[in-house]
């Protein structure tokens, strides 16, 4: 049985651990071609190895999003190999992976602050610059940004996170503007507190448990519960959606 997205061609940045992980694996199971653009380039190369190793097609490209050369190689290595990008899944970011601090916003040192904005802002933009040539020669393409719940109601003592996410919102929004007319949509996924830490401790599982009381489904959001949107917005089945931000937070945030 063919997949949703068989013939194409995905980049996931970050994609070596937790969601990203997760988000790879499933894309690669839906047909397409996967490009593990990843900053850990040993993880990166060992999922693609195990994807590959399962009968997909996958390359891992070590990837820095905040540094412009970097990116524009994640995308040549893309075409190269490939010979064409249909989707971009923005996922890398200081959050889990990449730890951040969490302190109240006057204890957030200003290196702390410019570096956070650096991977999760200027990343997405530098990726989209990077891939929206190629989109836009195919005149096809799906940019999939990921924001985070928190941008839509806040949280305490992780301002410079919260900050960023609320920025692909709107970075979301404009660049759906923008690039909609050479067939490309550009959607956002906004996850809730997801038990994405591979080795979490104590007080991390105490964390992700105490969200659960706080939404509609009472369980702890893992990566898996992800996954699907992510497809529906680079499959053909949301061909003519765009701008749009999905929550997926099990009824936390409703909106």
């Amino acid at each position: 049985m063919a997949g949703r997205l068989d013939g194409r061609v995905a980049i996931i940045t970050g994609g070596g651990h937790g969601i990203g992980k997760a988000y790879a694996q499933r894309l690669a199971t839906e047909g397409a071609k996967i490009v593990i653009a990843e900053l850990d380039g040993k993880a990166g190369e060992a999922l693609a190895a195990e994807l590959t190793a399962a009968g997909k097609h996958a390359i891992a490209v070590q990837t820095d999003v905040a540094n412009e050369a970097s990116v524009n190689n994640m995308a040549a290595q893309a075409i190269a190999k490939f010979g064409r990008i249909d989707v971009l899944v923005n996922n890398a970011a200081i959050f889990a992976t990449v730890p951040m601090s969490r302190s109240p916003f006057d204890q957030i040192t200003v290196d702390e602050w410019d570096r956070m904005m650096s991977v999760n802002v200027k990343g997405t933009w530098l990726a989209s610059r990077a891939v929206v040539p190629q989109m836009r020669a195919q005149g096809y393409g799906k940019i999939i940004n990921v924001s985070s719940g928190t941008a839509l109601k806040g949280s305490p003592s992780r301002i410079h996170y919260v900050t960023s996410k609320a920025g692909i919102l709107g970075f979301t929004k404009t660049l759906a503007n923008e690039v909609g007319k050479d067939g490309i949509c550009v959607n956002c996924v906004a996850p809730g507190s997801t038990l994405s830490e591979e080795n979490p401790d104590d007080d991390v599982l105490k964390m992700r448990a105490a969200a659960a009381n706080a939404r509609a489904l009472k369980r702890v959001q893992t990566p898996e519960d992800l996954t699907g949107a992510v497809v529906f917005f680079a499959s053909a089945d949301s061909d003519f959606i765009t701008g749009q931000t999905l929550v997926v937070d099990g009824g936390s945030c409703m909106h």
